[in-house]
């Protein structure tokens, strides 16, 4: 444990000194999104409304909590602030994973990929809010396998954060442990939705302001086009919606299939949780990374913070000893310092879809393609599959005990 404090903080010191630019991180400013959007939306936020004319705003209501958290040190700027502020959430999730490491059936392992995917992800993870909305993932999956009504609380608030931690809850136990997970998920988030609604115009904007996107140059589908500009393809790249996308001719049909893939993922989801016959302390957190995992490949934006909602995952996973999930972890490991190759440092190359570029997505995305066939794979095989040939079937709402000590059974 020594080591991995000691890891951390050597880190995290190196990260809080780029984002406050006393160090020099290569590539483009990182920071600009918190100095000049955050802080935008902060000065808007405090006077009681929602941005209501910038497109570029397009997260759930409770994402002005984390906009406007920098008030909570009022002596020190804005950007400062919140670079604080990500450092504590950091390190609050590390805490959990060390708290939760030493107990029986449980390991260390998940507070070490937490210290190295971060770090692997460079400035950019302080720089975005999406290490406070992770922070709250680990702590609802920690504690999901036996407080199932605060871990929906938590899901419920995180998805009013940012949406994909709803996604937490599709490998809970069924009958009891779902009723009272989605049960909770569904009265904090209606409670906190109607809370913004009532006391803030615009809380609900946002679900019109991505009609029109394109797709991201960093997607999977993207590469699509940045082979194609090489063969004349006649579409742009160009900021819109707050990133730099592909616009142009069939850009509409390759975004339309990113979402028949997610469409679909959804699907697989729902027939491996009908005929799931087993659950194991660490099945809630295997299925929350097998879905992140689907619905980030399979999105039409593949922004570099997403990478610290799956490192914060796959922490959660590794946690427990007899997790499958650890070469999925790795892979993931290894596609988050891709992304700090392809951003910031060689950014550029992406946006111009030269070789290199081209080279860094298709290295950076096939590793995620491969972690999610992986982890489906290893998930389906372990509450599916090995179940059946064990004979691990119950009653309708009966819970046994399986073949396995740490294992579960039950019908759908």
């Amino acid at each position: 444990m020594v080591r991995i404090l000691s890891v951390w903080v050597l880190t995290r010191t190196v990260l809080l000194l780029c984002v406050l630019k006393v160090l020099t991180a290569p590539g483009p400013d990182v920071t600009s999104d918190v100095w000049v959007i955050y802080q935008g939306w902060y000065e808007v936020l405090r006077t009681g409304t929602f941005p209501l004319d910038d497109v570029t705003w397009q997260y759930p209501p409770a994402a002005a909590l984390a906009v406007l958290s920098p008030a909570l040190l009022p002596f020190i700027g804005y950007g400062t602030a919140f670079f604080v502020l990500a450092l504590l959430a950091d390190a609050l999730a590390l805490g959990l994973l060390l708290y939760a490491g030493p107990r029986p059936g449980r390991t260390l392992r998940g507070a070490w990929v937490w210290v190295v995917g971060v770090a692997l992800l460079g400035p950019t993870v302080y720089a975005r809010y999406d290490l406070m909305v992770t922070a709250v993932a680990v702590a609802a999956l920690l504690a999901g396998a036996r407080h199932p009504r605060t871990m929906g609380a938590l899901a419920g608030f995180g998805a009013l954060l940012k949406v994909w931690p709803v996604l937490l809850l599709v490998g809970t136990p069924r009958a009891r442990a779902t009723r009272r997970s989605w049960g909770a998920a569904a009265v904090t988030a209606i409670g906190v939705a109607l809370a913004f609604l009532v006391t803030m115009p615009g809380a609900l904007a946002f679900l019109t302001f991505q009609r029109d996107r394109g797709t991201e140059v960093e997607s999977l589908g993207a590469l699509v086009f940045h082979v194609a500009r090489h063969f004349g393809w006649s579409g742009q790249v160009q900021l819109n919606y707050g990133s730099v996308e592909f616009l142009g001719p069939y850009v509409p049909l390759v975004s339309t299939a990113a979402q028949a893939l997610s469409v679909a993922a959804f699907c697989w989801l729902l027939v491996w949780r009908l005929r799931a016959r087993a659950w194991s302390a660490g099945t809630v957190a295997d299925a929350a990374f097998v879905a992140v995992l689907l619905f980030t490949v399979t999105s039409r934006v593949i922004s570099p913070q997403y990478l610290v909602w799956l490192v914060g995952i796959a922490a959660v996973c590794l946690v427990f000893r007899t997790s499958r999930m650890v070469l999925p972890a790795r892979l993931v490991l290894a596609a988050t310092f891709v992304t700090f190759l392809e951003f910031p440092v060689w950014f550029s190359h992406v946006v111009a879809s030269d070789p290199l570029g081209i080279a860094l997505l298709f290295v950076r995305n096939g590793l995620l393609v491969a972690a999610a066939l992986l982890a489906c794979r290893s998930l389906w095989r372990r509450t599916v599959s090995e179940p059946r040939l064990q004979g691990c079937d119950a009653s309708p709402g009966e819970v046994s005990r399986a073949p396995r000590a740490d294992t579960y059974a039950t019908a759908p």
